[in-house]
């Protein structure tokens, strides 16, 4: 990775296709980094991401805003603050608040493969 200090703003956010007024930014890139993917996550109010699972872990801390994600079958409303695991292989899902939900996750540089889940 040549740059050190990312300014805010200096990445673009890409819409995700799965999910509803859901974007993401990455901050920094599996080919920026060797070990961890760093990702920036903003939900419109109400918007979401359906039930999928994923190869690789997920660490996420939630920035602002609020919302249900369910692991593994249990919902946990998450709030500004909070820290979530989520282990690879597990159904996950995200309902943002009626205030959106904005959040940073960390992926390790892995294959990944999303599927959504019925």
């Amino acid at each position: 990775m040549t740059e050190y200090v990312r300014k805010n703003g200096s990445r673009e956010f890409v819409e995700v296709a799965a999910g509803q007024g859901t974007t993401m930014q990455v901050l920094i890139s599996s080919e920026e980094a060797p070990n961890f993917a760093f990702r920036k996550f903003v939900m419109e109010p109400h918007g979401g991401m359906p039930k999928h699972t994923n190869l690789v872990e997920h660490e996420q801390y939630v920035l602002r805003g609020s919302g249900v994600i369910e692991i593994a079958g249990n919902a946990y409303e998450i709030t500004a603050g909070d820290s979530v695991f989520i282990p690879s292989k597990v159904p996950h899902s995200y309902i943002a608040g009626k205030d959106g939900l904005e959040f940073i996750c960390i992926v390790p540089n892995k294959e990944d493969k999303v599927e959504v889940v019925e």
